[in-house]
């Protein structure tokens, strides 16, 4: 959904449009349950959170007002109201504890079949050698499509540490892939 799109999609919501709150459940539906899993690590409260989350939104729609980003915003009030349920059920004690869930499988890495299982197992191996917070970001910016500004709100920390994040990331992950691609080479 472009942005602009986004934005009247969102301002005919909190004017009460059915049809509103519909294209935004679809659309936004399943990028929250994948971003929510990571989370939780547990489908039915990541379900249940994310419908009473859309329910919270339906109900509260004439209250929220204009936002600038819409995806930014579900992104970071699903994340809070889930964080709020683990802690809740004594699961979670801190924000902060979402840093150790986000491991990658080789299913996400795969792109169509060009990935062989040998190189997604690889790949995932090294992005799961990153730190939780460049796992993070990394899945935002490229499992969930958010730009760098909505990844500063999701994540509450500055821009300059996004890209910092990603060039570290990137820097990490190009240098452990070398040593794969060399270590691939050598067993021919």
């Amino acid at each position: 959904m472009e942005i602009s799109s986004e934005k009247a999609v969102w301002d005919f919501f909190v004017g009460g449009d059915l049809n509103a709150f519909s294209t935004l459940f679809k659309h936004y539906y399943s990028p929250l349950y994948n971003y929510g899993i990571r989370i939780s690590n547990n489908p039915d409260i990541t379900e249940d959170c994310l419908q009473d989350f859309f329910v919270y939104l339906y109900e509260h729609r004439s209250s929220l007002g204009h936002v600038r980003q819409v995806k930014a915003y579900l992104f970071v009030s699903y994340r809070r109201a889930l964080v709020k349920t683990l802690q809740k059920q004594h699961l979670m004690r801190s924000l902060e504890e979402t840093d150790t869930v986000f491991l990658f499988s080789q299913e996400e890495i795969r792109i169509g079949e060009t990935f062989s299982t040998q190189r997604a197992k690889t790949l995932e191996a090294i992005l799961n050698q990153l730190s939780p917070r460049e796992r993070e970001v990394i899945y935002l910016k490229y499992y969930s499509n958010l730009k760098n500004p909505e990844i500063t709100e999701v994540m509450n920390i500055s821009y300059q540490s996004v890209l910092n994040t990603l060039q570290k990331a990137f820097a990490k992950l190009r240098s452990r892939l070398e040593t794969a691609a060399i270590r691939e080479v050598l067993k021919k």
